[in-house]
């Protein structure tokens, strides 16, 4: 990425930089376009019941991602490599799934920056989404990428956050009801908890932090503390950003507006401050997209180039290639094509079990892997137990390959 690798355990300004860009890589690359419209289409049909749903899924997010970047940060291997010391040939296999998906959901990403960008400026999709891809491609012309992507996506994240409080405040949801029922919800709707759980650590989010600091030279036994606050952190900035946009949206259901079918938070955001909120919607949906268009493009690479020192010189030239094709075929179809993204949703769900078993038998059974490290047991029966979830998404995504193809 044009950096230089840093030395473990200091606490020095430029390892702070890459922890803050680290997690907030995994965040907005979970705060995509499918992000926001799953927020405010839950939050329609369940009203105040999805607080619950919210904290249910930043629960087995946080068992996830605190094993996940454990594993590997401490390893210093890339999911990938790790994957095959267990299965020779696994890792082959997670990187094709990660690369499949984050490829044509990559074509989604473009298209939300496409309508983000309509909203916000009045211009046409398509040519907001190639000019948002542009925008994404110039960080990885740069020599020194990794530090520009790390304060995009945190200036982005934290423009996300700030515009949707604001709205949040503005639409006077009722809280109170809110609070009750993230804890006694009045419906239970685990088809809302999976969808969640999914969207936030499914596919390359599942490692784009994780990659992220392994690149940047830190890893390591000696850096646990520093891997544990980080992924904690990322999952709990992705969390207040869900639970302001679901209170956002709330206030508008709460106040007896029927939401778009078509666009869920567009209409909550309107209802919420007029033409301005509009405006606020478009520049939240563009900053999620274009985030995410940077982490999908970034960790589908790590992928590629994570065992190849001649790939990983030409780390930028393939991240550029990557986010390039798929606008290419965004600008082609002038939208992304539904059933592609099925499938890559499909496809995302089967990662999460493949690859959180893997790093969870190294965790067991491997340290040599893990530098003699000796990993938590508690932390790996959390993890255990965050798996038969994903065991179940990965049912459901099954399911959605078998009706796509009938």
């Amino acid at each position: 990425m044009g950096e230089q690798t840093m030395t473990v355990g200091g606490t020095t300004k430029g390892a702070r930089g890459t922890l803050l860009g680290a997690m907030f890589l995994m965040a907005t690359s979970a705060i995509g376009p499918g992000f926001i419209t799953q927020t405010a289409t839950f939050t329609g049909q369940l009203g105040a019941s999805f607080a619950f749903a919210i904290v249910a899924s930043i629960l087995v997010d946080l068992a996830v991602q605190l094993n996940v970047w454990r594993v590997i940060g401490v390893s210093g291997l890339r999911a990938q490599e790790l994957a095959n010391r267990v299965v020779p040939g696994a890792g082959w296999l997670l990187s094709f799934l990660v690369v499949l998906g984050g490829l044509v959901f990559n074509i989604g990403n473009v298209a939300g920056a496409g309508l983000g960008g309509a909203a916000m400026l009045g211009v046409d999709p398509t040519l907001a989404g190639v000019v948002s891809a542009l925008v994404a491609i110039a960080v990885f012309v740069s020599r020194r990428a990794g530090v520009a992507m790390d304060r995009i996506v945190v200036v982005l994240g934290l423009v996300m956050i700030g515009m949707t409080a604001y709205v949040a405040v503005v639409s006077e949801p009722p809280v109170g009801d809110a609070l009750r029922n993230a804890v006694v919800p009045e419906k239970v709707d685990f088809a809302a908890i999976t969808t969640l759980i999914g969207g936030t650590v499914g596919g390359y989010i599942t490692y784009a932090g994780a990659h992220r600091l392994v690149d940047s030279g830190i890893s390591g036994p000696a850096a646990v503390g520093q891997i544990s606050r980080s992924s904690i952190t990322g999952i709990l900035v992705t969390g207040v950003m869900r639970l302001l946009l679901f209170l956002a949206v709330f206030g508008v259901v709460a106040a007896g507006v029927t939401l778009s079918s078509s666009n869920p938070a567009a209409t909550a955001f309107e209802h919420a401050a007029g033409q301005v909120g509009l405006r606020i919607f478009g520049l939240v949906l563009w900053a999620a997209a274009i985030t995410s268009v940077i982490g999908a493009a970034y960790t589908s690479v790590t992928f590629v180039t994570g065992s190849s020192p001649r790939l990983a010189r030409h780390r930028n030239s393939l991240v550029i290639g990557f986010i390039a094709v798929s606008t290419a075929v965004f600008a082609l179809a002038g939208q992304a094509p539904a059933k592609l993204l099925i499938f890559a949703g499909a496809f995302n769900g089967l990662i999460l079990p493949v690859g959180m078993a893997l790093l969870l038998w190294v965790a067991a059974r491997r340290r040599d892997l893990m530098g003699g490290y000796r990993y938590p047991r508690w932390l790996v029966v959390l993890g255990a137990l965050a798996w038969l979830v994903t065991v179940y998404l990965g049912w459901k995504s099954l399911g959605s390959l078998g009706a796509l193809w009938t």
